[in-house]
C-alpha cells in the first residue's frame, strides 16, 4: 500500500527550478518523478525500486568509501525492537544493541509511510543536528536489502530539502556480505510506538 508523498515538494522543486548538481542522478523528467513518488505504507519487506527520485543510488564500495572518509552522514534507519509487554512503565529496559555499519547513526522508526508528529520531528530534528544544518551535506540512508524502511526515509528527506541525499539498498546485510565489518549501535533515544498509527507493524523488517 502506498500514498501520494511529493505534492508539497513538487510545488517547492517547480518554484526553485530544476536541479543543478546533475551528480545527484537528477534527470529532464525529475518534476513527472516527484508527482509519481509514493510512500510504501505497508509490506516493507519487499523488493524496492532501485533508485529514489532525487537521491543517488549508491553501492558498497562507494559507502564504504563515505565511511573511512567521513564525507557523509549515513542513517540506519531499521525500526526499533517493541518494548516487551507487560514491562512496567518505569522499568528501564535497553534493546539489543544493533549490528550495523561503523559510524552510522541509528534512526529507528523514520521509515514509515505515515509518521506520529513526534516521530517526524525526531527525523527533522536529528538530520538538522547530523548535518549541521547544512542542507548540502551527504546523507546516506540504508537498512537491510528489500526493505522500503530505507526508501521511505531518502524520499522523506528530499522533501524536507536535503539536496544530497544518497540511497544504499544493500543495506546492513549487504555490507557484511561484501566482507566488511559490522559494529553494535544503539538507536538514538526516542519515546517511539511500537508501530506509528496508520502502519502495520507485520510488515517491518
Amino acid at each position: 500500500m502506498v500514498r501520494p508523498a511529493a505534492a508539497l515538494l513538487v510545488a517547492a522543486l517547480l518554484l526553485a527550478g530544476p536541479p543543478t548538481d546533475w551528480n545527484t542522478g537528477w534527470n529532464t523528467g525529475w518534476a513527472a518523478e516527484f508527482r509519481a513518488a509514493e510512500y510504501r505504507m505497508s509490506d516493507y519487506r519487499a523488493p524496492t525500486p532501485d533508485t529514489v527520485p532525487g537521491a543517488r543510488t549508491l553501492n558498497t564500495a562507494e559507502v564504504e568509501e563515505l565511511a573511512r572518509s567521513g564525507g557523509a552522514v549515513l542513517i540506519d534507519v531499521y525500526p526499533a525492537p517493541p518494548r516487551p509487554a507487560g514491562l512496567a512503565p518505569d522499568a528501564v529496559w535497553i534493546p539489543k544493541a544493533r549490528q550495523t555499519i561503523p559510524g552510522a547513526v541509528w534512526l529507528p522508526n523514520v521509515g514509515y509511510g505515515a509518521l506520529p508528529d513526534r516521530i517526524e520531528a525526531y527525523f527533522r530534528d536529528n538530520l538538522e543536528r547530523l548535518t549541521e544544518g547544512r542542507r548540502d551535506r551527504p546523507v546516506v540512508f540504508f537498512c537491510e536489502p528489500d526493505c522500503w524502511m530505507s526508501w521511505n526515509a531518502a524520499l522523506r528527506a528530499v522533501e524536507y530539502g536535503y539536496s544530497a541525499v544518497r540511497y544504499y539498498p544493500e543495506g546492513a546485510a549487504g555490507w557484511a556480505a561484501a566482507g566488511l565489518a559490522l559494529a553494535p549501535l544503539q538507536p538514538v533515544p526516542v519515546s517511539v510506538p511500537d508501530s506509528p498509527s496508520g502502519a502495520s507493524s507485520s510488515g517491518a523488517p
